[in-house]
């Protein structure tokens, strides 16, 4: 009798959003892959071990569910694919994902084939499962390792393209294997290709159709566009499928590219909901999807498994990889870390639980025994790569070293023209905004942004401030600069801080930026609107003088006694640029960036005299640019 209580099908997705929550909180604390507590989660509420998490009470239901769970991570995944970290290595990534496909699928099905001693109907299905990696594994393994942007990009493309392509051969290779392989091989090609094809253009409209409608920024009422895109995705995804059977998984993730690609006035929020759902979804369908595995039927597969999954990572992974990077610019190292980071995520769950349900329903063998031997090699791989990849990437050298770039918060014309300085000393740097007229033209400009609150911890976490050599706050509210401050202040130790100041107010003193460490950015208060007008209307100039009066000169002081038309922006020491702070001192020899407003060229030119310093490459004299595009 208690046992049936837990047949509730309202209490089973319930018990799963708790425990998927609950298991993800507990893997951030730990600093474990999340889906290692997932499915053992899963098994250990599962019918094996407590049984109060019972799948078979939802049906057909979990089918509906795990397809629309599905649905929701590719599109959120897409959004997060930026078409100009593609382009850099569109080559490879396409490459990657042809000698991916053929190479894991065709020696995965001699695996099961001979390893397993499968007939070849259940050993090419479960070759064409394991082609797919995985983005809600991958992602959150390369924001904890921090490895080289190159092979990162490359990566996170591979995990979030190849489970839509992946789920494609897929089907089509269940649907041959069901009607015994009757028809030519061309048939299947066919089959794949015009899944693709029309998923892809369903996905590109709608899209295109999406971004027209956010661009409008009354058509869709405040407060609704969250709840409006999530139902629109969810229809695409059913539609394309209804249209062609398992089109829609192309259909969605195309259609978060392209929303991730263009901005709109809800970009912010979309990308804050979509995350957070995703989130939920993840958690939901790894406890589901793991509780309805036999741990009698993974221990059923003994040795031979293993050593399957073995071959998978081993041997399979590694020609993939080196075959798909043959003609790319990635050394040997680099393939070498590519090759070690293959896991299995929540597509290949969702596709061997659909498959084996439908093999028993048509009464098929091997349904059982290939959903177990899928999840083992979730269970494996991402327990390989979640324990050894950071240790990998360390003793290959691929690791990026903190203490690199900077995060600016702000994208308005000032905060650009800080960037540009910035950028082409070689030094990394990325803006966070919140207004999408800023962000949109810090990408004209060819600026690295992200769209969000840089209050929020997770945009700092997404700028990656922990490696970062400092953060500059640069907006032309000097209290929100301030509380950025103390939120950098609060989530890293140990980093560089600069603020700017329009004038001292009760609110903001000089006083309270170095009560907490923080250096007054310009070395004086600056109005950042004003300055940002003159940006915008191309009435300032970059000039760079050299101290040449042989005395170290204070640049508080220095700074406000210059004229009003002329601010420090950036100060160059040893051949090594940083802002121009309130703390610090002019030394011989020491480069400074100054801006001058085209109407005061003179007086700072004056100034700059008296002071000592000769002026330095009067080619950088025209018209100053905050586009940092030709770098």
């Amino acid at each position: 009798m208690f046992q049936d209580i837990f047949l509730n099908p309202g209490l089973t997705i319930g018990l799963a959003l708790v425990a998927g929550i609950l298991s993800q909180i507990l893997s951030h604390h730990m600093k474990i892959p999340g889906i290692v507590i997932l499915l053992f989660s899963g098994v250990i509420l599962g019918p094996d071990v407590f049984g109060i998490v019972r799948p078979e009470s939802l049906g057909k239901g979990l089918t509906i569910i795990t397809g629309f769970a599905v649905a929701v991570i590719l599109f959120e995944g897409g959004m997060n694919l930026k078409f100009s970290r593609l382009k850099r290595e569109q080559k490879s990534i396409r490459f990657l994902l042809l000698s991916g496909c053929i190479t894991t699928a065709c020696a995965g099905s001699v695996a099961a084939k001979y390893i397993m001693n499968w007939p070849w109907q259940t050993a090419v299905l479960f070759g064409t499962l394991v082609i797919v990696t995985g983005p809600t594994v991958i992602n959150p393994l390369l924001k904890r390792i921090k490895v080289k942007r190159s092979v990162a990009t490359l990566l996170e493309a591979e995990g979030i393209l190849i489970d839509a392509i992946g789920a494609v051969i897929a089907i089509v290779a269940f649907e041959a294997a069901m009607q015994s392989f009757s028809g030519s091989p061309g048939i299947w090609i066919l089959g794949i290709a015009s899944r693709i094809g029309i998923g892809s253009f369903a996905g590109a409209v709608s899209g295109f159709v999406f971004v027209y409608i956010f661009k409008k920024k009354n058509l869709i009422p405040e407060g609704m566009e969250n709840v409006f895109i999530l139902c629109m995705i969810l229809f695409l995804f059913q539609a394309t499928n209804a249209f062609l059977s398992e089109s829609g998984l192309a259909a969605v993730t195309i259609a978060g590219i392209i929303m991730g690609n263009y901005s709109t006035h809800v970009q912010h929020n979309l990308t804050e909901f979509k995350e957070e759902i995703t989130i939920m979804l993840i958690g939901m369908l790894f406890v589901l999807l793991s509780a309805d595995v036999r741990i009698e039927s993974i221990i059923n597969l003994g040795i031979p498994g293993v050593i399957t999954v073995m071959f998978l990572i081993f041997i399979v992974r590694p020609l993939a990889v080196f075959a798909g990077t043959a003609f790319s610019e990635f050394n040997i190292k680099e393939k070498i870390f590519i090759s070690w980071i293959g896991p299995r995520g929540i597509v290949a769950a969702a596709i061997a639980s659909f498959f084996a349900a439908e093999m028993s329903h048509a009464g098929i063998s091997g349904g059982i025994e290939l959903r177990a031997l899928v999840f083992l090699v979730i269970a494996i791989t991402v327990i390989w790569a979640g324990l050894t990849g950071e240790t990998a990437a360390a003793l290959l050298g691929l690791k990026r070293s903190s203490g690199i770039g900077w995060v600016i918060l702000g994208a308005n014309e000032t905060a650009r023209s800080m960037a540009k300085i910035l950028k082409e000393s070689g030094q990394e740097v990325v803006c966070i905004d919140s207004n999408a007229d800023h962000c949109k033209e810090a990408e004209k400009d060819c600026t690295k942004v992200i769209y969000g609150n840089g209050l929020q911890s997770r945009y700092l976490k997404r700028a990656e401030i922990e490696m970062r050599l400092g953060a500059i706050a640069l907006t032309g509210n000097e209290e929100v600069n301030y509380m950025f401050i103390q939120n950098v202040r609060a989530n890293v130790k140990n980093i560089g801080l600069y603020s700017a100041m329009k004038k001292a107010t009760s609110s903001l003193t000089e006083n309270m930026l170095y009560n907490s460490k923080t250096k007054l950015l310009f070395a004086k208060p600056l109005d950042i609107v004003l300055w940002s007008g003159r940006f915008k209307k191309q009435q300032v100039r970059l000039q760079l003088w050299k101290n040449m009066d042989g005395k170290e000169i204070k640049a508080s002081n220095f700074a406000k006694n210059a004229p009003e038309t002329m601010f420090f922006a950036a100060i160059s020491k040893k051949g090594k640029i940083i802002p121009f702070g309130n703390e610090m001192s002019i030394k011989e020899n020491n480069e400074v960036f100054v801006f001058v407003f085209e109407k005061g060229i003179e007086p700072a030119i004056e100034f700059m005299e008296n002071s000592g310093f000769q002026r330095m490459t009067k080619e950088r004299e025209e018209l100053f640019s905050t586009s940092i595009c030709q770098i």
